[in-house]
């Protein structure tokens, strides 16, 4: 009988860590120190089929770009707006 090891993550935890990346677009680094698991287990579980979406990596980079984007926007908006001296 094997032994499971000290690194163990349950299939509901890989779900949970999964869910926190796809949907909710934290980055993988920052979910992996949270959970105390390696940023490439994440990635084998995302690829491996534990997501059925492929797509769930690149989707989560471009809602973080969109929304660094939306405030570069906002602060240009601004500076463009206020009176010149």
């Amino acid at each position: 009988m094997a032994q499971k090891s000290s690194n163990y993550v349950s299939e509901e935890k890989k779900l949970e860590i999964i869910r926190l990346v796809r949907e909710d677009g934290r980055k993988a680094a920052e979910v992996a120190r949270e959970y105390g698991v390696t940023t490439k287990s994440i990635y084998n579980w995302l690829s491996r089929g534990v997501s059925k979406d492929n797509s769930a990596l690149e989707i989560a980079r471009l809602k973080r770009e969109l929304e660094m984007v939306y405030g570069l926007l906002g602060k240009l908006t601004a500076e463009a707006t206020r009176p010149k001296k």
